[in-house]
């Protein structure tokens, strides 16, 4: 599959230039099959009055209406990460999840929010998703998502043949998501998009470090820290070793068993 790792340096509160940004990449790109864009890239990692930067994601006229208007325009895929107007008045930190079409084909709203500012002002998702997306079904994450090893394996379980996650990922976390990328693919024999924001805001770097993983776990392609958008062949086939079919081998029957201080080895007192 051809993809697109947008590591791109969002304006901040410019949703109308992070846009264009989002087209001009597709335009420079037509090969790609599914394009990948940080976290709240449209709006930039913003927490202060994230209210006045919320986008109702079927509304027409929105800047978010104009990214599909270019997946359309280019027959790409695109993921993609809002703030999203919720039918509430709230506000959820989402992903976008926009067919080849140009068609919504679902939002995401990330489940597990990370630190109190985002607790603040954003909802958590109550759900995650397996997408039908550029022919493929994927599972969007976004973020801290990531880090826990559950949501991945919920996708899977559930029948999603390729990984996504949308990051805004700062220091000093880079190693975090370095290594949970590869973990997520190694551990559910899935292949992982994953395309993290650059640059600075809010007194905030972030690092970086996109990356195309293989279902085994191993880097097709992987982008350090600086700004730039990479097209990739990512391969798809989660291969042919039985043996480390996790998903295959997981026993779901195995109790915890407390264990007393007293206990001691081959027996207890």
């Amino acid at each position: 599959m051809r993809v697109l790792l947008a590591q791109l340096e969002p304006a901040p509160r410019d949703l109308d230039a992070n846009a264009e940004a989002v087209a001009a990449a597709l335009a420079a790109n037509p090969e790609a099959e599914l394009a990948v864009f940080p976290e709240l890239f449209l709006s930039g990692y913003e927490t202060d009055d994230v209210a006045a930067l919320a986008v109702d994601p079927a509304a027409d006229g929105t800047p978010l209406a104009a990214v599909r208007a270019a997946a359309a325009r280019h027959g790409t895929a695109v993921v993609i990460g809002f703030p999203e107007r919720t039918a509430d008045g709230g506000v959820a930190n989402a992903v976008a999840c926009i067919e080849r079409d140009g068609r919504l084909a679902a939002v995401y709203r990330k489940t597990h929010l990370f630190g109190g500012e985002e607790r603040a002002v954003f909802r958590a998702g109550e759900e995650l998703l397996v997408v039908p997306l550029a022919g493929r079904r994927v599972g969007p994450l976004n973020c801290f998502d990531v880090e826990f090893p559950e949501p991945a394996r919920a996708l899977a379980k559930a029948g999603a043949e390729l990984l996504v996650t949308v990051a805004a990922n700062m220091e000093p976390y880079g190693p975090d998501h370095a290594l949970a990328a590869r973990a997520r693919a190694l551990d559910n024999r899935l292949p992982h998009v994953y395309v993290n924001r650059v640059g600075a805001e809010a007194g905030l770097r972030f690092v970086g470090g996109s990356a195309a993983i293989a279902a085994g776990g191993r880097p097709v392609a992987e982008l350090g820290e600086t700004a730039g958008a990479r097209l990739v062949e990512l391969p798809l086939d989660p291969g042919d070793d039985a043996a480390v079919n996790y998903l295959e081998h997981l026993r779901d029957d195995l109790p915890v068993q407390g264990v007393s201080s007293t206990s001691v080895r081959g027996g207890t007192r």
